[in-house]
């Protein structure tokens, strides 16, 4: 089964955001369980809670379906005591709202050396924040995104993700989205079918494709190996519509939310429609 949606509001509560995909025609989505550019925020209220287990459960979202995503503040590799600190208490934070709210994963960026401290230092210092906050939380799997490597992000390579899978203590509760616009960024062609099968497989060798537990499907404005982070709307960037036709059509993207974040939340109904269209052409 493919679970196709996007990253959609939650403005007016976590609850509305279910409505918001349905809206879509999506069976997946995104979400910001919090405001995504404040380090704190309320607790949830528990009618919120509530409100959103009963939104999901009326409109058939299983847990598998939903991919939120964390504060774009936190930096789990934070080279300083006190950053490093925050982002941790933050990311704990997250993933104790996706607890009460009954997600079980988050999706997050795996952080920034800031050219302070060394790649394989940081790499290390993510890992720990893991094995920190995955045992003070349960039943909620950290999602590591692959970024497209601009500044001094970690997680652009599959190896730098496989360095830090391996240095976690609790593998089942560890894994991958990969984005499709920061794959391409970071150098991995994806512009034919043969080509995005060929990264899957490459992911697969390196990392592992059981760790895949999502995708952001995103066109890319940015060129190939150029490393900046600019979306695109589906075949109109650089990478094309082979692209997500063959995800559509890779039995190894099935049962895992398929999120857009393309440019314009307008056509998102459209795109839905269009990967559908692909996944019955095979």
């Amino acid at each position: 089964m493919k679970y196709i949606g996007a990253h959609v509001s939650a403005a007016g509560g976590v609850d509305q955001a279910v409505e918001r995909a349905v809206a879509i025609g999506a069976n997946a989505f995104a979400l910001f369980t919090k405001n995504q550019r404040q380090w704190r925020a309320k607790p949830l209220d528990e009618a919120v809670v509530t409100a959103f287990r009963d939104v999901c459960r009326r409109h058939g979202f299983g847990p598998g379906q939903i991919l939120p995503h964390d504060s774009y503040l936190i930096n789990l590799g934070h080279p300083e005591a006190e950053g490093l600190a925050k982002s941790r208490a933050a990311f704990l934070d997250e993933m104790q709202r996706c607890e009460q709210l009954g997600i079980d994963r988050l999706n997050f960026h795996p952080g920034s050396h800031l050219r302070k401290i060394s790649e394989s230092d940081c790499l290390a210092r993510i890992a720990e924040s893991l094995n920190q906050v995955l045992a003070e939380t349960d039943g909620v799997t950290a999602v590591l995104e692959n970024t497209a490597g601009q500044g001094s992000n970690l997680g652009w390579r599959f190896e730098q993700l496989a360095e830090i899978i391996e240095q976690v203590e609790d593998k089942s509760r560890v894994g991958v989205c990969i984005d499709t616009c920061h794959a391409f960024a970071a150098g991995y062609d994806l512009r034919t079918r043969e080509a995005t099968v060929a990264m899957l497989d490459e992911f697969d060798a390196v990392v592992g494709i059981e760790y895949l537990k999502g995708m952001h499907l995103n066109d890319a404005k940015s060129e190939l190996g150029s490393r900046v982070d600019r979306h695109h709307s589906l075949g109109q960037g650089n990478i094309g519509s082979d692209c997500f036709s063959a995800l559509m059509q890779d039995p190894r993207t099935d049962d895992m939310p398929l999120v857009l974040e393309t440019i314009e939340p307008a056509i998102w109904a459209e795109e839905i429609v269009w990967l559908r269209t692909q996944q019955e052409a095979a």
